[in-house]
């Protein structure tokens, strides 16, 4: 579900911004959706970790590490 947002801006941000979505092919909207949502992106740390944990996990199921494994690697290492 879309949420409507009201944002005030300075008349030659925006006239620039409208300017510079045109040249892309898109809505001033479309482009500030973009910008917000690769904002977050870049600084949601929480969702980068959890990308993170599944990639590392399909590598290993890839390479047919058991969950057992992973456990007894974890022991070790904080046996050291």
């Amino acid at each position: 579900m879309s949420t409507q947002m009201i944002i005030r801006i300075d008349d030659e941000v925006k006239n620039r911004l409208n300017r510079l979505a045109r040249g892309e092919g898109k809505t001033t909207s479309e482009m500030v959706r973009g910008l917000i949502e690769e904002h977050i992106k870049e600084r949601d740390i929480g969702a980068y970790i959890d990308d993170l944990w599944g990639r590392i996990g399909r590598k290993l199921k890839s390479k047919g590490v058991t969950p057992a494994a992973i456990d007894k690697a974890i022991k070790s290492a904080r046996k050291k």
